[in-house]
């Protein structure tokens, strides 16, 4: 059996280091570590389910005018927003685990709605094997809206928050 302090010190390590993958045996049990996921290998099946979020906010589509209708006439559509020239950035989860938007229970959350934040501040925590991973975020802008409840559990590569970039 291998300890859990030996496991996350190795993890540590892998984490600073450059080595791309890494593979242990140890007393029976094997550890294999990737930064990178390979191409010919199929995502467990839990991770199928998830479509990946388009990286920009979906435009509506374009309203052709309807044939047959005389102007002035009234249509039940409301007229189009103008469309803002902001963009929105993802932040997402680089792990999976248990999402948590402050460090403690009785803390003030990393990050609120309408905050601006910038690159390196810390939006939040993902719990992950015991371990307490800040993800930072990485890009200017004012936080729109948060897209995981506290104590969540989240998937690799899921959306944890909008900015809308300037």
């Amino acid at each position: 059996m291998i300890e859990i302090t030996y496991l996350k010190q190795l993890l540590e390590i892998f984490d600073a280091s450059s080595v791309q993958d890494l593979r242990i045996e140890q007393e029976g049990v094997e550890i294999r570590l990737s930064k990178n996921a390979r191409r010919d290998e199929h995502p467990p099946m839990q991770q199928m389910a998830y479509a990946p979020m388009p990286m920009t906010a979906p435009q509506p589509p374009a309203v052709a005018p309807q044939q047959g209708t005389a102007a002035g006439s009234s249509n039940d559509t409301e007229p189009a927003e103008p469309q803002s020239s902001k963009k929105i950035h993802e932040v997402r989860s680089p792990i999976v685990g248990t999402f948590y938007r402050s460090p403690s229970p009785d803390a003030p959350a990393y990050a609120e709605v309408g905050q601006s934040v910038s690159p390196g501040m810390v939006l939040c925590i993902v719990e992950a094997m015991k371990l307490m991973n800040e993800i930072e975020c990485d890009a200017y802008g004012k936080i729109t809206k948060v897209m995981v409840e506290n104590a969540q559990p989240v998937e690799y590569n899921q959306v944890l928050f909008l900015i809308e970039q300037d």
